[in-house]
């Protein structure tokens, strides 16, 4: 039996098939949190119509308020991981989902394009307290030899959170018949309540119900053995940041996200717009509402399989992984493009997989980083990269709506996706960790 092999038998030994329960707990409680976050930040997509409607703006001024968003978000993500890391995931993660469903029903009274992009942009700051400080606790929880099946398991839930945000908003909109404001209002009521459950059920590391730690920081963690229990906010920034590897990663996930992004704002507008609909009264047995769902389907399933993939078939290597669904996401996103609106079922099985191949190495995304720098500076170091990946999806938002505005072609957000999906594969090469 490896050295490896020997430390995870001894933890198990020690801590008994109470620990395991314990740990898979932690992991379903973080689960189901963010299984609700998205109910607070992917439904922008399918108030635009009624905000256009309502405003009288465009496209492009729309994508400039998801951007602030996103960029909010991103800003927060570089100093939230920070704080999950000095205050612990469990607090600032339940204070994460309570403040978004907060500024969401403030955001449902904006009285114009400026306020609302003000509301919505302090919204995606509160929603940056989830993803670190959440990833920082499973973290503690599990060792680096499980890490790709815990991110994946967790991003599994993000995925279903997509899939939760997308059905909750067309029941709002086209069931209930209810304008645009509620969908800022009635989805979140479930983020408030993964909050405060999360906060009852989770605990922040083994040691606080009396397990020993799963990281032998010599042999299973070993960037965690140069990293001092007290070490200030300004030492782990310092740490996370000399990591060039970590940094190319960031850049990586940027277009990832990008491209992710693009498909999930901008998709509901393609597919609830008016050619799609005179498609769906040629071919009754489909409304291209639902169509639009394959994509966080797809997400989700995409989502599960990468982190397994990275520990099973590539030993932990994530950066294969991550090459590997990028390049079938540029594939795929660029074959949707080609796809006539009249071809309804071949659109909903290739959506299905942009959504797969797009989504997916973001479990191998977040696994990479406390391979890289440990677990004791986990939530710092997915916070700075998760800071890249949402500074550049708010680049694309505008951009892609202005696109829209100017051509007409809502199709276009899949060409662009295909190249953001290039262009993230190319990067992530030279990770070669």
């Amino acid at each position: 039996m490896s050295s490896i092999d020997t430390s995870r038998y001894a933890v198990h030994t020690v801590a008994g098939s109470g620990f395991r329960r314990a740990q898979w707990r932690m992991l379903l409680a973080a689960m189901f949190c963010y299984l609700f976050f998205y109910t607070g930040r992917q439904t922008f997509g399918f108030a635009i119509p009624g905000i256009q409607a309502e405003f009288g703006v465009s496209k492009e001024a729309l994508g400039w308020v998801s951007a602030a968003m996103l960029w909010c978000y991103a800003i927060g993500q570089a100093i939230n991981g920070n704080l999950g890391d000095k205050f612990g995931g469990r607090r600032v993660m339940s204070a994460g989902a309570i403040l978004s469903c907060a500024m969401n029903w403030a955001t449902s009274f904006a009285g114009g394009v400026l306020s609302l992009g003000i509301l919505w942009g302090a919204n995606g700051y509160f929603q940056a307290l989830g993803w670190a400080p959440g990833s920082r606790l499973l973290s503690n929880w599990w060792g680096r030899h499980e890490r790709g099946k815990v991110f994946g398991c967790y991003v599994f839930a993000a995925g279903l959170a997509s899939v939760l945000s997308y059905v909750t908003s067309l029941l709002v909109v086209h069931y209930l018949q209810l304008d645009w404001r509620w969908i800022f209002r009635l989805p979140v009521l479930l983020l408030l309540l993964g909050g405060i459950t999360f906060y009852f059920v989770a605990r922040e590391r083994p040691e606080d119900l009396g397990y020993r730690s799963p990281h032998d920081d010599a042999i299973d963690d070993g960037e965690a053995a140069k990293v001092a229990d007290d070490e200030t906010s300004l030492e782990r920034y310092k740490g996370v940041l000399k990591n060039w590897r970590l940094l190319v990663g960031g850049l990586a996930i940027g277009f990832q996200n990008a491209a992710r992004y693009g498909l999930l704002v901008w998709v509901p507008v393609h597919f609830l717009g008016s050619n799609w609909a005179k498609a769906s009264a040629e071919t009754a047995l489909i409304d291209p509402k639902w169509i639009s769902v394959a994509l966080p389907v797809g997400m989700a399933i995409g989502a599960a399989t990468n982190g397994w993939v990275s520990d099973r078939l590539f030993n932990s290597k994530r950066y294969i992984a991550i090459v590997l669904y990028m390049a079938l996401a540029a594939v795929t996103s660029l074959y949707m493009y080609t796809i006539p609106v009249s071809d309804i079922y071949k659109g909903l099985v290739v959506l299905f997989l942009c959504g797969f191949f797009v989504y997916g190495p973001q479990s191998s995304f977040w696994a990479l980083c406390p391979d890289l720098v440990g677990h004791k500076r986990a939530g710092t170091a997915i916070g700075v990269m998760n800071f890249f990946a949402y500074l550049f999806a708010g680049l694309g938002e505008p951009l892609i709506g202005s696109y829209m505005d100017t051509h007409g072609d809502t199709s276009a957000v899949f060409l662009i996706v295909a190249i953001a999906s290039a262009i993230s594969a190319t990067v992530a090469l030279f990770i070669r960790r």
